[in-house]
């Protein structure tokens, strides 16, 4: 038999065994075939049955929001020590500065709940549900710039062309609505600032069935998904019953999965064109939601409005739902800016996570709030009494997690008492390195495994053969940080 291994990659399991492959033989044949026959089942009893990740794209600077450090109000202008720069390479933005000054806080923080969490004047409606969330302030990642780093945190890679983590969930658990997408995407309108490609969404080299759906505001949440003028429901049904049939005779000839994936793809079409419209629609909530998630929440495309929309997903078994807010890269003029990002996330950001546990959702509804890394505690640029800005900062920052198996009501790691490295308890530090897992540290391949742990997926065992080698969401690398787990 002179047929290559690769040649059979792209065989789907039905074709394979009607093509004649049976006993022994064909069971063996199956198993090399691997992820290619059959995506991965839970390995464990999940936690978790669906995610909403609200992803603060721009690098939230956690020094203003969570992470309290009053020697850096204390020696406020003061040059940043060598010994706590320990040399880093600083970005081209601020490596040329005369002097690298640090910068305190100008907010307020105070302690909250039993837990005592420590959060920042700026988020009162995050700062109430504390005991609620999971803090994790000891996170890094490799990545310095924006694109890499938020490529990093979507699909593993800082390199584009990989599958995102919302398409690695739907490959390997498939979804539980037949008339809406397993993983779909929200981005505020509107907002600017560093740009957001749909490869963020992407499926890389799995099937494209696996890829994210946009929903946009506006008359068309879903692009080209409504009949043109003069076509009606039933002859569109028609149309694609026809485009099937062709379709099917092209696979039987060519044997390429992707041509059903396409059929796949126009039927699921098909189906959203009606739950689509009822689903974005939030005319019919009460006045009582409205007021739960804000006012901005009325008006389509804002953050507001989509974590309501995300709520009613979630409703419906939508396995991930990514929203991406843009605006977080404070580069100068921080104190107001980072104070309109807030005003513009936390009231939903807190009533999303309180109306999912209203309705019995969050304890198998993982939310997650962060950014692609952190930033400075020195000032780029000048500093002054009523103005600073931060640099890119990839060696510590915060994020949040609540529901879904995560422990509430924690906050996990710890920061050096300039807020620049990840430390003990004690303040030394720690110097993570994602080679070696550094119990205390979390690196972006650590959140990952531990996010598909509470799925019910090993991530070391969500794989899929790729130009000969087997990829991962985790690459190499990553552990389940136990201590966050409930």
């Amino acid at each position: 038999m002179n047929t290559t291994l690769d040649s059979f990659a792209g065989l789907t399991r039905r074709h394979f065994f009607k093509a004649g492959a049976s006993g022994i033989g064909g069971a063996a044949l199956a198993s090399m075939f691997g992820e290619s026959l059959s995506a991965a089942a839970p390995s464990f009893a999940p936690k978790a049955k669906r995610i909403i990740y609200l992803f603060q794209s721009g690098g939230p600077a956690q020094q203003d929001l969570f992470d309290h450090k009053p020697l850096l109000i204390e020696k406020n202008g003061e040059p940043l020590p060598d010994h706590v720069r320990g040399g880093q390479r600083l970005t081209g933005m601020s490596a040329q500065q005369a002097s690298i000054p640090l910068a305190g806080s100008h907010f307020k923080f105070a302690q909250h709940g039993q837990s005592g969490a420590w959060v920042s004047e700026l988020l009162p409606h995050t700062a109430a549900i504390a005991d609620k969330l999971c803090f994790v302030k000891s996170m890094f990642t490799d990545a310095i710039n924006h694109d890499p780093a938020i490529t990093f945190f979507q699909t593993g890679s800082q390199i584009a062309g990989r599958p995102s983590i919302g398409s690695w969930l739907s490959y390997g658990l498939g979804s539980d609505n037949a008339n809406l997408p397993a993983f779909i995407v929200l981005v505020s309108a509107g907002q600017g600032d560093q740009p957001l490609y749909a490869r963020l969404w992407g499926n890389g080299f799995l099937d494209s069935k696996y890829q994210g759906v946009q929903f946009r505001s506006g008359k068309d949440p879903v692009l080209y998904l409504s009949n043109p003028d003069g076509i009606c429901r039933s002859g569109r049904r028609a149309m694609l019953d026809k485009l099937s049939d062709l379709n099917r005779l092209q696979f039987e000839s060519e044997l390429d999965p992707e041509i059903e994936s396409r059929i796949a793809q126009y039927e699921m079409a098909y189906r959203m064109q009606a739950s689509v419209p009822e689903i974005t629609d939030l005319s019919g909530e009460p006045e009582s939601v409205y007021q739960l998630y804000g006012e901005d929440s009325r008006k389509p495309g804002t953050f507001a409005a989509n974590c309501l929309l995300a709520r009613r997903l979630a409703e419906r078994g939508v396995r991930f739902i990514q929203l991406y807010h843009q605006g977080w890269d404070q580069h100068d003029n921080l104190p107001g800016a980072i104070r309109g990002q807030c005003m513009e996330t936390d009231q939903a950001s807190a009533a999303l996570v309180r109306d999912l546990e209203q309705r019995g959702l969050l304890e198998d509804t993982l939310v997650i709030w962060g950014g692609e890394f952190g930033r400075t505690s020195y000032s780029q640029g000048k500093l002054t009494k009523d103005n600073y800005g931060r640099d890119h900062h990839p060696r510590c920052f915060t994020i949040w997690m609540a529901g879904g198996g995560i422990k509430p009501g924690i906050s996990h790691g710890h920061t050096d008492a300039y807020g620049y490295n990840i430390a003990d308890a004690d303040g030394n530090p720690l110097h993570a390195d994602k080679h070696v897992y550094t119990p205390g540290a979390v690196h972006v391949h650590d959140l990952q495994a531990t996010i598909l742990h509470l799925m019910g997926v090993d991530h070391t065992a969500l794989t899929y053969l790729h130009q000969g080698r087997r990829f991962r969401l985790t690459d190499v690398h990553g552990h389940v940080v136990k201590e966050l787990l409930a």
